[in-house]
């Protein structure tokens, strides 16, 4: 649970430079950068943040939760429908990916958490323009890919809007799994005037204008060190597109089948991390992002390797999580919490296929469960909002493990003493209204966003057919 007065100072001291990248031929330049004014870069406690230029009065949610929608791209023939600069699919991998074949150019790029200036090979694949079903006015990405030391990718979004302009190419991340080349970092200052990006978050400025997002485009650059025959390999792209009512409250829903069902989801603390490497962001309440992600990978057989822990101080319990700590930490937004970060990070484990979408209620969470599925949820609540969490949070990460023979949530909740005291229930209806809103008030009596049910998903790279089937549902493929 990070610290939202500390992460409101960060974003208005932070900046981050816009480093050099390849112009490619097919994709509008970006604009100059005078057009470019700070952005929100956070919100505060992810997933709140302050109504910013659109304080449209809350409302109760009708019948429907808004649309959502996601897209993904996994196979071989996705990988071949799109624009490729250097990279080829690989067909020879299961699952299908997309690499660098032969470099399409090289590129410096000053690294702005490090001051050092390096030289890349780049190659690029871009997906198709899509239409979506229905306009959007908020896009996270996330990506499964593998990044051998001395490899990272950059991923990007673009499309047109509702009035017939265009979005800039917006990055969405700069990402490799360690940190010897790179430092993985999301990046600031980018917006239109029409929409921006916050941290990890394209989302339409002004909803209440009407603009929306009318098509969505993707774009991954691959780079390795010259001469390097490695290359990043990206196995699932996706994105979660929205549009979602002002919403207070929203529909409850009544138990399902899932009822009674819990999954053995291992229990790890944050809070007995606390103090631990302040390069990371310093553990406890700021950890609950990568101790829910460990929790779930844990509960799939992921485990990282003697040599992964070797760095962690022997004395400190449950090494795993400072591993995943650090796996996830984003050097712009300096903490642990950016969702496409934990999605990739759990993908890095053999076997584990993840990412970042929103559920529309507790009936999709429990269709996932009775498949096996553990759900990570972002809720924000003020003390008293939740019986028996026993705190507020601005925005905080646990994990759906089950529901009571009488419906309510079986959660994993980082934010415990223990790990033995991790495991909570808490009350089906307060739990689903703190998860899914959209709009919440905070602690100073402002209103603020709530997280409209995002969630990481963290399942096998071969789901069974029961798996399949309860992501369908749930608009996943």
């Amino acid at each position: 649970m990070p610290d939202p007065t500390r992460r409101s100072l960060l974003a208005a001291a932070a900046a981050a430079a816009v480093a050099p990248r390849p112009q490619l031929a097919e994709a509008p330049a970006e604009p100059p950068a005078e057009v470019l004014s700070p952005a929100a870069q956070d919100r505060p406690g992810r997933p709140g943040r302050p109504a910013e230029a659109d304080p449209v009065p809350s409302r109760p949610a009708e019948a429907a939760a808004g649309a959502i929608g996601y897209q993904a791209w996994t196979t071989t023939a996705d990988w071949a429908g799109g624009t490729a600069q250097g990279t080829a699919p690989t067909d020879d991998e299961d699952p299908p990916g997309i690499a660098v074949a032969a470099p399409a150019g090289t590129v410096d790029y000053l690294d702005p958490h490090t001051g050092t200036t390096a030289t890349w090979e780049w190659a690029s694949w871009t997906s198709p323009e899509r239409p979506l079903d229905r306009p959007a006015t908020q896009a996270v990405v996330s990506w499964n890919a593998l990044t051998p030391a001395g490899t990272w990718l950059a991923v990007e979004l673009t499309g047109s809007y509702t009035d017939g302009t265009r979005a800039p190419w917006y990055v969405m991340g700069r990402w490799a799994a360690g940190d010897q080349d790179i430092r993985r970092t999301s990046v600031a200052d980018q917006q239109d005037g029409r929409s921006s990006i916050r941290t990890d978050t394209f989302a339409i400025d002004t909803p209440s204008s009407g603009l929306r997002l009318a098509t969505c485009r993707l774009r991954l650059t691959l780079h390795r060190r010259p001469g390097s025959a490695l290359t990043p390999v990206v196995h699932r792209l996706g994105v979660v597109v929205s549009d979602l009512p002002d919403a207070t409250e929203v529909p409850p829903t009544t138990p399902g089948p899932a009822a009674g069902t819990e999954l053995a989801v291992p229990s790890y603390a944050q809070e007995i991390h606390r103090g631990e490497y302040p390069q990371y962001d310093g553990g406890g309440e700021a950890w609950c992002s990568p101790t829910s992600s460990q929790m779930v990978i844990a509960y799939w057989g992921g485990t990282p390797t003697p040599a992964d822990l070797a760095w962690v101080d022997p004395d400190y319990p449950d090494p795993q999580v400072c591993q995943a700590a650090r796996g996830t930490y984003d050097n712009q937004y300096q903490g642990c919490g950016n969702w496409p970060f934990n999605a990739a990070y759990a993908a890095t484990y053999p076997g584990l296929q993840s990412l970042v979408t929103r559920l529309r209620s507790l009936t999709d969470a429990e269709q996932l469960v009775l498949a096996g599925i553990p759900v990570i949820t972002s809720v924000s609540f003020l003390a008293g909002e939740l019986d028996g969490a026993g705190y507020g949070t601005a925005g905080h990460l646990m994990v759906i493990t089950g529901f009571t023979t009488d419906g309510d949530v079986v959660a994993n909740d980082p934010a415990a003493p223990s790990d033995a005291a991790v495991r909570r229930v808490y009350p089906r209806r307060q739990f689903e209204n703190v998860w899914l809103r959209t709009r919440r008030t905070d602690a100073a009596g402002g209103t603020v966003d709530g997280s409209g049910g995002i969630c990481y998903l963290y399942f096998p790279a071969a789901p069974t057919a029961e798996q399949s089937r309860a992501l369908a549902a749930c608009g996943v493929r």
